[in-house]
C-alpha cells in the first residue's frame, strides 16, 4: 500500500515518542511529532491522512484545533488523546466529527492501532469505490467507439460474452487504434470480478523500472526507494491487469512475468516474501506474436501461457459499414461535449470518409470527425471540412475500389490535384504528363477542380 501519514500533536515528549514507536512498527506508516498546535498547523497542507491530537494541547483549544483541521484538511480524520475522562466532551467531538476520542491509559496504543487500521481500511474502500465510478464513467465514454453492425465487430462482441464467463487469460490483437482497451474493459466490467482494473502499457515503462511497476519494492531497494510501494500485480489483486504492447517487453522481464503467472506469487523487488496473487491477465499487442517467437525475441513459454482466449480486432478499412455509425457517434458526442448542438454529417461527408483508408483506425476517425465539428458550418459536416492526416495516397483504399484503368487513372490525379490546390501545371509536372491530358479529364468529368 502507499505510504500513510500520521501526525501526532502532543505537548509530552515521552508519550508522543511512546505512540510515534508504535506506529512505526508498520513501514507503511509514516509518522511526524509536533508538540504544540502552531507549529502543527504550518505543516497542515500536507495534509495528512490521520492526526492523533491531544484535547489538551497548551496553545490551542483541541475543539477549535479540530475545526481547523476540517477546514484546511476535510478528507483527514482526527483521533482525540485526552487525559481527561469525559463523556458530555466526548460525545460533543464525535458529533462535530472526530473520528474516535480515546483516554490516555496503558491501553491507547492498543486502541489507537486498531482506530487508525479502519481509518486505513475505510479510506482505502472510499478510493476504490471513487476509482471504480471513474473507470465506470470513462468506460461508458469509451464503449461508444466500440460501435458497430459488421461481421468482425459482431465475432468480437462474441468472444467478449465467452470471456466474461470465465476467468479465462484472454490475448487480444489488432492494429494501433482498433480499441484493445476498450474490448480488456469491456471484459472486465461485464464479467463477475469484482477487483479493480489496472492497465500498464509495457512499451510506455523503462526495461529497468517495468519489474518495479509490476511486482513493487521495499523501502531501500534501490536508490530512490524511500518506501514500499506495491505493484501492479498487488494493485489489481481481485481484479484484472491489462499489460498493454507485451510484445515490447524485455526477454528478462518475460522471465520473470512467466515465473509470476505459473506461480501466481510475486516477490517485491529488494524483498524476499513470496506474495500470492489472484489477478486475471488480460494482454493486448499489434505485433504478431507467433513471428516474434520464431524471431526469437518472445518465449515460446510464455506465449503459449498467454494466449488463452484470442481475440482479434479488424482495422477499420476492413468494416467501411461501421464508418457511417462511429462518426455519427462521435459527433453527436462531440456536439454534446461543447454544447454545439446536433452535428449532423452529409451523405458526401460519409461517402469521403469511406474512401479514406484509416491506418490510424477508430482513434484517427475520432480526431478526424472532431476537427470537423469545428470547422464545418451550421452544425453540418460537409466533405470540404473532412481532413486527412495522412500525406501519402491511399493506395489501400484505391486498390479497394473495383475500378477501370480510367477509373484509377482519374481517381490518382483527382489525388494530386487536391493535394495541390488544382494546380493542374503542378500536377502534370509531377505525374509526368501532358497538362492537355489533365484539362480532357476535367472536360470529360473524369476530375474536378
Amino acid at each position: 500500500m502507499e505510504e500513510f501519514k500520521i501526525y501526532i500533536v502532543e505537548d509530552d515528549k515521552w508519550y508522543s515518542e511512546l505512540l510515534r514507536h508504535h506506529l512505526e512498527l508498520n513501514p507503511d506508516y509514516h509518522v511526524k511529532v509536533f508538540e504544540d498546535g502552531t507549529s502543527f498547523l504550518k505543516a497542515l497542507p500536507e495534509s495528512p491522512n490521520v492526526v492523533c491530537l491531544d484535547y489538551s494541547i497548551p496553545d490551542i483549544n483541541g475543539a477549535k484545533l479540530m475545526k481547523r483541521i476540517q477546514e484546511i484538511s476535510p478528507s483527514t480524520s482526527v483521533i482525540i488523546i485526552s487525559g481527561q475522562e469525559d463523556i458530555q466532551v466526548a460525545i460533543s467531538l464525535l458529533k462535530q466529527g472526530a473520528y474516535d476520542y480515546l483516554i490516555k491509559d496503558e491501553n491507547t496504543k492498543d486502541r489507537l492501532w486498531r482506530s487508525i487500521i479502519n481509518i486505513r481500511e475505510s479510506d482505502q474502500l472510499k478510493k476504490e469505490v471513487t476509482q471504480l465510478k471513474k473507470e465506470v464513467g470513462k468506460l461508458y465514454e469509451e464503449d461508444k467507439s466500440f460501435i458497430g453492425e459488421s461481421d468482425g465487430i459482431k465475432d468480437v462482441k462474441a468472444l467478449i460474452q465467452k470471456a466474461a464467463k470465465a476467468e479465462i487469460t484472454v490475448s487480444i490483437t489488432g492494429e494501433t487504434g482498433t480499441g484493445k482497451e476498450v474490448v480488456a474493459k469491456s471484459i472486465h466490467y461485464t464479467s463477475q470480478i469484482k477487483g479493480p482494473f489496472v492497465a500498464v502499457n509495457v512499451s510506455a515503462i523503462p526495461k529497468d523500472l517495468l519489474e518495479s511497476e509490476l511486482f513493487g519494492h521495499e523501502k531501500g531497494a534501490f536508490t530512490g526507494a524511500n518506501s514500499r510501494r506495491i505493484g501492479k500485480f498487488e494493485e489489481a489483486n481481485g481484479g484484472t491487469l491489462f499489460l498493454d504492447e507485451i510484445g515490447e517487453m524485455d526477454p528478462n522481464m518475460q522471465a520473470k512475468l512467466l515465473r509470476a503467472l505459473q506461480e501466481r506469487e510475486i516477490v517485491r523487488l529488494g524483498g524476499n516474501k513470496s506474495i500470492s496473487i489472484k489477478t486475471r491477465v488480460i494482454t493486448a499487442t499489434h505485433r504478431n506474436l507467433l513471428e516474434e517467437v520464431s524471431k526469437g525475441t518472445f518465449r515460446q513459454d510464455l506465449y503459449y501461457r498467454l494466449i488463452g482466449l484470442p481475440i482479434e480486432i479488424p482495422p477499420l478499412r476492413e468494416r467501411k459499414n461501421d464508418i457511417k455509425l462511429l462518426a455519427q457517434s462521435f459527433a453527436i458526442n462531440f456536439s454534446e461535449q461543447n454544447g454545439m448542438g446536433n452535428i449532423s454529417l452529409t451523405p458526401a461527408a460519409l461517402t469521403k470518409l469511406k474512401t479514406y483508408s484509416f491506418p490510424g483506425n477508430v482513434r484517427e476517425l475520432k480526431a478526424i470527425v472532431d476537427l470537423a465539428a469545428v470547422m464545418c458550418d451550421d452544425n453540418t459536416i460537409d466533405e470540404s471540412d473532412i481532413t486527412f492526416h495522412s500525406n501519402g495516397l491511399e493506395m489501400d483504399s484505391l486498390l479497394e475500389s473495383n475500378l477501370s484503368l480510367r477509373g484509377y487513372t482519374a481517381k490518382i490525379v483527382q489525388h494530386f490535384l487536391d493535394k495541390n490546390n488544382g494546380n493542374v501545371l503542378k500536377v502534370a509536372k509531377r505525374l509526368n504528363v501532358g497538362k492537355s491530358t489533365i484539362y480532357r479529364m476535367i472536360q470529360s468529368n473524369d476530375v474536378k477542380i
